[in-house]
């Protein structure tokens, strides 16, 4: 039954859907929504406004069994119940890439067989939440001739595929240094030929044109290389190694309902959720309420620069929602972080973002949600915001949420929002009061605590000389680098004598007459490398070459310029922006797509300044946007290096020395004399702004249309199974059919207590998820490469544990396989536990291997923080299919715990004050832990041993949906046995249940 039938069904049934009486509607009822404002509750429009959206969510989806009234109540209630009670939590969606979305896809299809056996349609068998899955496979290097790293994609569109390379012309324009220079002219040697006529402002140059045809450069040597002899071998070997699991995601994107599967070659995952998947609000079955999102990867809180609330979970939590299952989470703390002042003129947003994420981490705020309000915040364009909040795992925060503004909504404009559903967005938000004037101080929520920021506080920074924690502030670089020569040599010194540090060395350089001294500048690289994530550092740089060159500057000749591109798509959008002809007029040529000057790979200086520098034993200088500089990497006769921002990297270029006050010295000096300072030429952030709405966001958005549109050959041709149970493949080591359905029974089981089980691990405090679940690559001497290697596999083609996790037989013998794992049970760190009854030493899979075949239940004994760490969907997963049945820990990260019951493993924690060791536990013993018929929530248990020694433990079921969940065996059961109980029989005409809200 459809989402908006359930309401009304339940509004005219004798038990009415609890809340409703706040059920409101817009466009003359056409669309019904859940309307807080209606519960004329003065808390509400006090709540921070990422807490009003757990509300809405508790408040529509209030069953009485997942989510209950006193949720509603506890959420509203949020200044008293925070950092004490939890709530339960139901995303809009769920976000997937593909190997952690994999072995929920593979559960979901033996979920199927299962049903199957007991009669049941396998067709009902689909998410209950809506699930995207992004195929955004990383790229494994086997083919590197010239070490590229990207395709060159100018314009965007499908890359290169084996079906369909496309050919790339080698007759544009030739690759950098290789010809002459002719007097001051700024035209450097081989990247703009001296006769050339000059590229006038506002007549956009041939070069421009020649963009699609531009030849892949090595970075290396800077000549045209083959490109089928690289990225598209490197691309071929990617999507035939990973065939088997491409096939079964395109039969996923076919056979499950409500599941979304995005082909590779698209994008990658959070760029994707960022730019096509994000709704900000749902609309659904006449239903609108507010997107958000949980994503299994750590990127997902970029939405939350959307005024979309989403973070990163693991696996099992991920199927959990994809399930029909809330998130549970303890109401958090709220950090209102104030924004004030004006941002300064020379500040860029990577300047603001590290800015705010250092003032962030000092503050203390971890696994505190914060929001942010205040008149500053209408200065930050949304791709400020996305990558503010993609710095939550820097200063340790859940989510950094910006509530939706004008701001936003003139952003979204440009984007994949129609005029209608824009008018329909901002007319929802403003009802339920989602929606915020940051100019306004009486729209304030109150928070748990304020962090106010002056944005004028922030201002430019390089790093440098020589190592990156060293920062400058540019006000005081002049005074900074002067300090460097008088220093003892070090990392901040030179040591030069006072009575050489004015000296000045002339040499000659294409007929013309130039010097150099302490602090000039002879290599300018300008990197995107590691600012690709919002494109208004480098469109800064751009505007700032064209102002430039309008205002008569130049770059001296013998300076070392280059421009490396992280990917074809920034060459694209500097394109659309109207600034690469000007990056090129100032030297700045397009020299490759891939490492380049950070890593050292610079072409070598002109003989004459190497000559000039090495006679007056020069402190000559690198400035590079990238983030390598240590002393001697960019050139051995370069011993002082900067990092800085693309437009600073410009400034210093045409400045020529990094000696140079930029407030009260000029830039440089026009042809005819007239000074010209960087505050003349620099760009105003509303101009970076409105040309990055213009020209990149609308253009990024349109090309990702079409690639989602189009597809790409291999995708579109990969054959696929036609069929609504999947044909697994039993001699496939990359996707099997998990045992986790086996022997599954229609009623619930009694509660099975644990006889005389024996100890897999014992084990100490600290045991992170790195520990147990299996990642990286695969050891040739484990347990898994064993496996493999049964199968006729060499170590080559092992791959990694995450391309495999779709095969438990891999997964489950690489739980607990880290080198690193300390068992006191064999005294050294190591992958290896004791079989008991036998006194073997062996790998942890085959001794649990051998104890099920022998029928023995296994526990793990732990110490503090069992299972702290990221969230990894094998945690639960391996252990249970190793035999283990319980862990008895002193206590339990809160999510490592919610895994182990969701896979149906119960956790038991020590009574306070004891531990394995004050029991006298040596590991050795055989446990046993009765359950009664009736548990409760944190109920005290007695655990048995061999030796006649007993102690109590608390069950740490902590809801009814725990021990429901634990009585089923785990979550996966508890699906599957609801589905058989409830569903009609195969060949029924039972309409699918709909997706969750």
């Amino acid at each position: 039954m459809l989402m908006l039938e359930v309401i009304m069904a339940l509004t005219t049934q004798s038990k009415e859907h609890p809340y409703s009486h706040v059920i409101d509607s817009l466009r003359d009822g056409a669309i019904k929504f859940f309307n807080p404002q209606k519960l004329n509750d003065p808390r509400y429009d006090k709540l921070p406004l990422s807490i009003r959206v757990i509300l809405e969510a508790a408040i529509r989806n209030c069953d009485g069994f997942y989510t209950k009234e006193d949720d509603v109540q506890n959420i509203l209630d949020w200044q008293r119940q925070q950092d004490k009670t939890e709530v339960p939590f139901s995303p809009a969606r769920v976000l997937l890439q593909d190997f952690t979305g994999i072995p929920a896809m593979v559960d979901l299809a033996a979920m199927r067989d299962a049903v199957v056996k007991h009669g049941v349609d396998p067709a009902l068998v689909n998410p209950k939440c809506p699930t995207d899955l992004i195929v955004d496979h990383s790229l494994q290097i086997d083919f590197n001739k010239c070490a590229i790293q990207n395709t060159p994609n100018p314009g965007g569109g499908d890359g290169p595929n084996p079906s369909q390379a496309p050919s790339r012309s080698t007759s544009s324009r030739p690759p950098s240094r290789g010809g002459s220079q002719c007097g001051g002219q700024r035209g450097p040697c081989g990247k703009t030929a001296c006769n050339d006529p000059p590229n006038l402002p506002g007549r956009p140059p041939a070069s421009v044109q020649q963009i699609e045809n531009t030849p892949l450069l090595c970075p290396f040597h800077l000549q045209p290389v083959s490109e089928t002899e690289t990225a598209v071998k490197n691309q071929e070997m990617e999507l035939i190694r990973n065939k088997e699991r491409l096939q079964f995601f395109k039969w996923c994107s076919k056979a499950f309902k409500n599941v979304n599967v995005v082909p590779p070659d698209v994008g990658a995952v959070h760029q994707v959720n960022l730019e096509y998947l994000s709704r900000v609000v749902q609309v659904s079955d006449g239903l609108i309420y507010p997107d958000s999102v949980v994503g299994t990867d750590s990127h997902t809180t970029m939405i939350n620069g959307l005024g979309v609330l989403g973070w990163g979970v693991g696996g099992i939590e991920s199927e959990a929602v994809m399930l029909g299952q809330p998130v549970s989470l303890t109401l958090p703390q709220v950090v209102g972080c104030k924004l004030v002042g004006s941002i300064n003129p020379l500040t860029t947003s990577i300047d603001i973002v590290l800015g705010i994420t250092k003032h962030l981490r000092q503050a203390g705020i971890s696994g505190r949600f914060v929001e942010f309000f205040g008149p500053g915040v209408s200065q930050l364009s949304v791709p400020d915001r996305t990558t503010i909040a993609n710095m939550c795992p820097e200063y340790n925060a859940t989510v950094s949420f910006f509530p939706v503004d004008h701001v936003a909504l003139k952003h979204f404009k440009k984007t994949n929002f129609t005029q209608e559903k824009l008018e329909l967005l901002e007319s929802y938000l403003k009802v339920v009061n989602i929606f915020r004037s940051f100019e306004e101080a009486s729209e304030d929520p109150q928070y748990s605590e304020v962090i106010e920021i002056n944005l004028s506080s922030i201002v430019p920074h390089v790093s440098g000389p020589k190592r990156p924690q060293d920062r400058v502030a540019v006000s005081s670089m002049k005074e900074d680098f002067q300090s460097c020569l008088n220093e003892k040599v070090g990392f901040k010194g030179f040591h030069i004598s006072k009575e050489k540090q004015e000296l000045r060395v002339p040499f000659t350089h294409c007929g013309q007459e130039y010097q150099l001294a302490h602090g000039s500048v002879v290599i300018a690289a300008v990197i995107s490398c590691t600012n690709n994530c919002n494109p208004s550092v480098m469109l800064t740089a751009g505007l700032l070459a064209r102002k430039a060159i309008e205002a008569g500057l130049v770059v001296k000749p013998y300076i070392q310029t280059s421009l490396a591109p992280g990917s074809g798509m920034v060459t694209h959008y500097l394109s659309a922006g109207g600034v690469l002809p000007y990056f090129s007029q100032l030297g700045f040529e397009v020299v490759g797509y891939g490492c380049s000057t950070c890593v050292g790979n610079t072409a070598p200086l002109p003989e004459a300044v190497v000559d000039a520098i090495k006679q007056g034993d020069l402190v000559a200088c690198g400035v590079l946007s990238g983030n390598r500089h240590f002393e001697g990497r960019l050139c051995d006769r370069v011993r002082a290096n900067y990092l800085a921002s693309p437009p600073l990297v410009v400034a210093y270029a045409i400045a020529g020395t990094v000696g140079i006050d930029f407030e009260t010295e000029p830039l440089g000096v026009t042809s005819d004399g007239r000074e010209v300072y960087l505050h003349d030429i620099w760009p105003s952030r509303e101009e970076v702004q409105q040309t990055e709405e213009d020209a990149v966001i609308s253009s990024v958005f349109k090309d990702l249309r079409g690639r989602m549109e189009k597809g790409n050959n291999f995708w579109n041709n990969l054959e696929c199974p036609d069929s609504i149970v999947f044909p697994w493949d039993h001699k496939s080591t990359y996707i099997r059919s998990p045992p986790f359905f086996s022997k599954l029974s229609k009623d619930v089981p009694a509660p099975q207590s644990i006889e005389n089980a024996h100890v897999l691990l014992f084990l100490g405090d600290k045991v992170t998820t790195d520990h147990i679940s299996p990642a990286g690559s695969i050891a040739r001497i484990s347990a898994a490469a064993k496996y493999l290697q049964s199968k006729r596999l060499t170590p080559r083609e092992f791959n990694s544990y995450g391309a495999r996790r779709g095969n438990d037989a891999v997964m489950t013998r690489g739980t607990f396989a880290s080198i690193k794992l300390q068992n006191r049970l064999i005294g050294k760190p190591g992958p290896k536990t004791l079989h008991i009854p036998s006194g073997q030493t062996l790998d942890v899979f085959e001794a649990a291997d051998r104890y099920q075949r022998d029928g023995v239940p296994l526990i793990i004994l732990a110490g503090k923080d069992y299972g702290s760490g990221n969230s990894r969907d094998w945690v639960a997963k391996g252990p249970y299919l190793l035999g283990v049945r319980a862990v008895i820990a002193e206590s339990f990260e809160k999510l490592h715990k919610n895994q182990l019951v969701g896979m149906g493993i119960v956790p038991l924690q020590f009574l306070p004050g004891q531990n394995a060791s004050s029991l006298e536990l040596s590991g050795k013993e055989r446990f046993s832990v009765a359950f009664p018929e009736q548990l409760s929530p944190r109920q005290q248990l007695t655990v048995k041993t061999s030796r006649g020694a007993s102690f109590g433990v608390v069950a740490l079921f902590d809801t009814d949906v725990d021990l429901i969940c634990f009585q089923h065996g785990g979550l996966l059961r508890r699906v599957a046995r609801t589905e058989i109980q409830t569903s009609p029989r195969s060949g029924s005409d039972r309409t699918r249940s709909s997706p969750c809200p």
